[in-house]
């Protein structure tokens, strides 16, 4: 996979920008707040449909411009595309695909790319929610019916909060609740069941990107972890289960106006040498198991899609220590991962230039 061009039309501090990508390594330099993270955003934006730093879609237009325009020209599996997004102030964007017009849900997995950033070295010791959007966005490019299971799903535990709100004035009418439980339930079990084939592949990949960076010393173990099941002890299947639990808390779930029970309050259990690194891991531990869980998402995406995902690594760079800096460059480079990366110093890098370099001002993008 490989993006050729970029282009911006009102785009954020951007007037009018055209840039050609190198098919290896693209190194964005400049001071802060000159539009570097602005270029690598509008090619997450292509590949999610959203920005990893708004929601509002009115914000990535230009100040004072009614409109925007996005287009990214990509080769996927040997095939040339083009994909551009049409902002305007007030009214729905618009997708184009190949000159089409296309829903967002037809969106996702047109590119695949992987996102690193430094909130990312939080993601082994921040909270869950992290890592479940972690998972789940990763899943959801490789397989587009994980991505609408999962909307269905969120969809169902939004409607069945709002009953359950409306209950808690009303709980004679508690039965209202077995229609949704019965749709919660099958969703929850298939959000489930293809998180944790991922996971497996995932404790896999995590595990020797770990060995590696640590010089064999460490091994990264990833579990998935189920809110409230023991494995031990419950042998009924998924689906059983989770109708079962939402009767079980229903009483519970009616007084906090809120569903305690779904994939919605999973988490990821890491370890490493078998012991728990959220808790007890060293900030190095934590930082290497972070940039291998990222590189650990590269390999799981080839292998889901048959190519390496796009790589944007935003201002990361001067977070890592040298040591980490060289492995994460020596492992791109050796396997051809084209990838966008901005930062603000040139001394991050090693002495011998290497791809294409780009120096970024209020704005403008030039050959660095």
């Amino acid at each position: 996979m490989e993006v050729r061009g970029i282009e911006l039309v009102n785009y954020r501090n951007y007037t009018a920008q055209s840039l050609t990508a190198a098919p290896d390594v693209n190194v964005f330099l400049g001071p802060n707040a000159q539009g570097k993270t602005n270029i690598l955003e509008a090619v997450y934006y292509a590949a999610l449909g959203r920005s990893h730093r708004t929601n509002a879609d009115s914000e990535l237009i230009r100040w004072e411009e009614e409109s925007a325009r996005v287009r990214l020209d990509f080769v996927r599996l040997g095939v040339e595309n083009t994909l551009e997004f049409r902002f305007h102030r007030g009214r729905r964007r618009q997708i184009l695909y190949n000159g089409q017009s296309i829903p967002t849900r037809d969106l996702v997995g047109a590119i695949n790319v992987v996102l690193f950033s430094p909130e990312d070295l939080f993601l082994v010791k921040g909270a869950p929610q992290g890592r479940r959007r972690f998972l789940d966005m990763e899943i959801s490019q490789a397989d587009p019916k994980y991505f609408h299971d999962l909307a269905i799903y969120t969809r169902l535990i939004s409607q069945r909060n709002t009953l359950l709100k409306r209950l808690r004035e009303r709980p004679q009418e508690r039965s209202a609740l077995e229609p949704w439980d019965v749709q919660v339930a099958e969703y929850a079990a298939r959000v489930v069941e293809k998180r944790r084939a991922a996971v497996k592949k995932f404790d896999r990949l995590a595990g020797e990107m770990q060995r590696h960076l640590s010089g064999e010393a460490e091994t990264l173990t990833v579990r998935y972890e189920v809110h409230g099941l023991s494995e031990e002890t419950v042998t009924e299947g998924l689906v059983s289960w989770y109708n079962r639990r939402l009767k079980e808390t229903a009483a519970l779930d009616i007084r906090r106006g809120a569903t305690g029970v779904g994939p919605h309050r999973d988490d990821l259990a890491l370890l490493v040498n078998g012991t728990d690194l959220r808790s007890f891991g060293s900030q190095g531990q934590q930082r290497t198991g972070a940039l291998a869980l990222k590189l650990a998402e590269l390999s799981f995406l080839r292998e889901e899609t048959g190519e390496y995902p796009i790589l944007l690594l935003d201002d990361v760079m001067s977070e890592l220590d040298r040591g980490r800096r060289q492995e994460l460059l020596s492992f791109i480079r050796q396997q051809r991962i084209q990838t966008f990366i901005t930062a603000t110093e040139e001394e991050y890098f090693p002495t011998e230039r290497f791809g294409s370099w780009f120096r970024v001002e209020a704005g403008h993008v030039s050959a660095g």
